[in-house]
């Protein structure tokens, strides 16, 4: 008997897939457990068109954090921090500062938890900071970190 599964099933198949089961499994252990439906044409179809339109919004996804990535591998990020005579900053410079800058130089929000500041910047300079974005690469943004002068 065909079967669409409705959650993954180790050893058996992923969420959506149509899987031949014995008759008693189904009836017994999968439909009780909402794990699985009994497979129609129409419902193989409909989870077909589903499968479709998840596999291009991913891929449309992966299309927008590539071009993210890009742009970020060309932006040039300058942050302002009170900092010493010596160059060292009073406090750091954390991912949540780099996502701030990153929103206000380019306009796109960018999740500090993508964002590594390790170690954390503490003095004046320059830094390369990487912004994991997943399958889509990691971008290495170009941070200037200079001192800030009351006036």
């Amino acid at each position: 008997m065909q079967a669409i599964l409705l959650e993954d099933i180790k050893g058996l198949g992923e969420a959506g897939a149509v899987v031949n089961v014995a008759r008693g499994y189904m009836r017994n252990y999968l439909e009780p457990r909402k794990l699985a439906e009994v497979a129609t044409a129409a419902r193989i179809a409909e989870v077909q068109r589903t499968q479709e339109q998840r596999a291009a919004a991913r891929a449309k996804k992966m299309a927008e954090d590539r071009e993210l990535v890009d742009l970020l591998g060309r932006t040039i990020l300058t942050l302002k921090a009170k900092a010493g005579g010596d160059g060292r900053l009073f406090g750091s410079i954390t991912a949540a500062d780099v996502s701030d800058a990153i929103l206000e130089a380019r306009e796109v929000r960018v999740d500090r938890r993508h964002i590594t500041v390790d170690p954390p910047i503490r003095s004046t300079g320059t830094y390369v900071v990487p912004v994991d974005l997943g399958e889509a690469g990691v971008a290495e943004v170009k941070t200037i970190v200079s001192p800030l002068i009351d006036e």
